[in-house]
């Protein structure tokens, strides 16, 4: 059962029962069936019975669907109960009829706190009465004592509890003007659309009943659903291979990052790095002199997860790159990585943390074919039993940098540690920040990811990396924008990362970086990119999906002014995201009609149409490629052959098309996309 303080049912129940009595057992079974008379079932969204909260963010509407029904031919009503979890009242949002016992609302919540919701049900008895009313009216049938029941219904809602008290002072009146009035005059005023308002506001409620369940939901801050990512390793941004870059080298090139349009700004691992097992370039096992190693090998004689490398500066230097971040409108975002190098002080101090082999050595991690000798996993758990230290020390870890300015963690691999610790860190930071996000970089299985993402990961990484082909990527999307992982898995679409150089860019060119730039920052509402794809950076190990020369392991230095690249059409995706409120949704993804399977067409669009965007991208970066097109024409109502007003918001001019029919020609060497702004029609909004 609900919550009995949740709400109090002012329906009357008859005690009176027919012999023989029932056994109280007996009574009490037929009292609680008796007082849910409304059906109230497929809650929409409702994660695993409850279980999980659904997500969504602070000012947007969080729609909520359900099927209600009553027995017989009377009218029901119900509507949306939402709270901050914690506050003792509730809110009331109404839900309105769709079609066949289906029914939709919405409330919008105005804080980052979690926040619980329910559905209440009731036989709308005053409407079923106006229903029948109307129609014997309309039918010449006598309704005298129709009417008098409707006065009779006024005045059971008189002291029912419900509305203001200006409401029920009005009910009061209109009761009692109803006691003496004619037929006439009773018909005009209780069938008016006035009446029917006061008594859906302080009415009484029959068989008031509830959803058996209060379903939790998660409210983030908008950049939990909406950001532009870029990836850098600080220690590379000096400009120079044989000097180790510091934060003061970041802030210089802050201004480069926010031309290009991103709003987070994402490091690689900052901490000391480790020297035992300590990987050479391109990952050999041999370290040379002035070798950096991996910055994934976390802790050495300086510190472990809660110090800064040496070489880049000292806390007073990130308090500066933070604050400097934030004037050009970057948020820092951390890696979280739980691994340690073979010097990481826990491992002296906290022994029963890792895991030991028989001889005495401790295992390095691996991955099978894959190994990774300088760096050390700790465990979760011993034998059955968690380990309480290392789960508070982690999330003190967490607290320490969200006391440094950081609100964005990037997590690595979290599907190699416990579902269990997870949950309770991650509930533990929010309790006290729940502007705090987390993004899990796990590539693993379907089921494992999606499980992440309900167990509390704000963002989540995603298959998008490898899906290529049309058919794929309309599947895909499919999944992530209609099904159930619409309310719990907000993915962000990295085109690339520092451990992925993906086939598909090692032999695309230029025109396969900016295709592959437009799906993900058009399709998703959160994407990333790692620094050197705006350079069509796709230089590989042969065979791997692995950069060669990878800054990984060494000191890189760029030229970002260097031929090819395509800086222009980054900042150009990001204008379009941050001016068009189409883009800035992820469920209203669309496709449409285009007859050439090495294109993908699809649009995005606001509810009144004032942001509608189509786009159509080659998949081939090698060909170019025509096909014939649907404008959607009729979704601003228009016939087939109507004209309609489009912006090429890239080449930056303004068309018409006449009729749904058109054509289109993609030559990647010149651009492999085009991104139309539908001008409505004026009146259609």
């Amino acid at each position: 059962m609900i919550e009995e303080n949740l709400a109090t049912s002012d329906a009357t129940v008859d005690h009176t029962l027919a012999t023989p009595r029932p056994s109280p057992a007996e009574g009490a079974v037929m009292m609680e069936l008796a007082s849910n008379r409304v059906a109230i079932e497929g809650v929409d969204p409702e994660i695993d019975g409850g279980r999980f909260p659904a997500k969504t963010i602070v000012d947007r509407p969080f729609v909520v669907s359900v099927d209600v029904f009553g027995d017989g031919h009377d009218k029901v009503a119900c509507a949306i109960l939402w709270r901050v979890k914690g506050v003792d009242n509730w809110e009331e949002s109404p839900l309105s009829f769709v079609i066949n016992d289906r029914w939709t609302g919405h409330f919008t919540p105005l804080d980052n706190l979690p926040h619980e919701y329910t559905i209440i049900a009731w036989r709308d008895t005053f409407e079923s009465w106006r229903g029948e009313v109307a129609k014997k009216h309309n039918a010449g049938v006598p309704i005298t004592l129709e009417l008098e029941e409707g006065a009779r219904l006024v005045a059971a809602s008189v002291g029912c509890g419900r509305g203001t008290q200006a409401d029920q002072a009005k009910l009061a009146k209109l009761a009692e003007a109803m006691k003496d009035a004619h037929d006439g005059d009773r018909f005009a005023t209780l069938m008016t659309d006035d009446t029917a308002a006061l008594m859906r506001r302080a009415g009484h409620r029959a068989n008031l009943s509830y959803y058996e369940r209060v379903l939790p939901l998660t409210v983030d801050r908008r950049a939990a659903a909406f950001s532009a990512w870029y990836e850098v390793m600080p220690r590379s941004q000096s400009g120079d291979v044989h000097r180790h870059g510091t934060f003061d080298d970041v802030i210089a090139r802050l201004p480069y990052v926010e031309g290009l349009g991103f709003d987070v700004l994402y490091f690689t691992p900052i901490h000391p790095i480790g020297k035992t097992n300590r990987k050479g370039r391109n990952n050999s096992l041999v370290a040379e002199a002035g070798d950096p190693g991996s910055p994934y090998a976390i802790g050495g004689e300086e510190g472990g997860h809660d110090a800064l490398h040496p070489e880049l500066g000292d806390f007073d230097d990130f308090k500066r790159l933070v604050a400097a971040a934030k004037e050009h409108g970057l948020e820092i975002a951390l890696d979280y990585a739980i691994q340690c190098s073979p010097d990481h002080p826990w491992i002296k101090a906290h022994h029963d943390w890792f895991d030991w082999r028989p001889d005495g050595s401790i295992k390095f991690a691996e991955n099978p074919p894959k190994k990774y000798e300088d760096i050390v996993n700790v465990r979760f758990y011993d034998g059955d039993e968690p380990i309480p230290d290392l789960w508070r020390a982690q999330r003190d870890v967490v607290l320490f940098w969200v006391d440094h300015g950081v609100k964005i963690f990037r997590v690595d691999n979290p599907h190699t540690k416990a579902f269990p610790f997870w949950e309770w860190m991650i509930a533990e930071v929010q309790a006290d920040h729940p502007d705090v996000i987390f993004l899990a970089e796990a590539f693993t299985r379907p089921k494992v990811m999606h499980r992440l993402a309900k167990i509390g990961f704000t963002q989540s990484y995603s298959y998008f990396t490898w899906r290529n082909t049309k058919h794929e990527l309309m599947e895909y999307m499919t999944e992530l924008t209609t099904t159930e992982k619409r309310h719990t898995m907000r993915v962000n679409f990295f085109v690339n990362t520092p451990d992925i150089n993906p086939y598909f860019l090692q032999t695309s060119g230029r025109a396969g970086f900016q295709s592959r730039l437009v799906l993900a920052a058009t399709l998703a509402g959160n994407y990333g990119v790692y620094n050197g794809f705006e350079l069509c950076e796709g230089s590989a190990i042969p065979g791997k999906e692995e950069y060669l020369n990878s800054e990984k392991y060494e000191l890189r230095a760029w030229d970002w002014d260097r031929p090819g690249h395509i800086r222009e059409d980054v900042a150009l995706v990001n204008r379009l995201r941050r001016t068009q409120p189409a883009l800035q949704e992820f469920a209203n993804l669309k496709f449409y009609n285009m007859w050439n399977d090495n294109i993908l067409y699809y649009g995005k669009r606001t509810e009144d149409l004032s942001s509608f965007l189509l786009f159509a991208v080659s998949l081939d970066p090698h060909h170019g490629q025509g096909a014939h097109f649907e404008v959607p024409l009729w979704e601003f109502g228009l016939s087939d052959d109507a004209s309609i007003e489009v912006e090429d918001m890239a080449a930056d001019y303004t068309f018409t098309w006449h009729g749904k029919a058109q054509h289109v020609y993609i030559d990647p060497h010149q651009r492999p996309y085009f991104i139309w702004r539908i001008i409505s029609p004026l009146g259609q909004r």
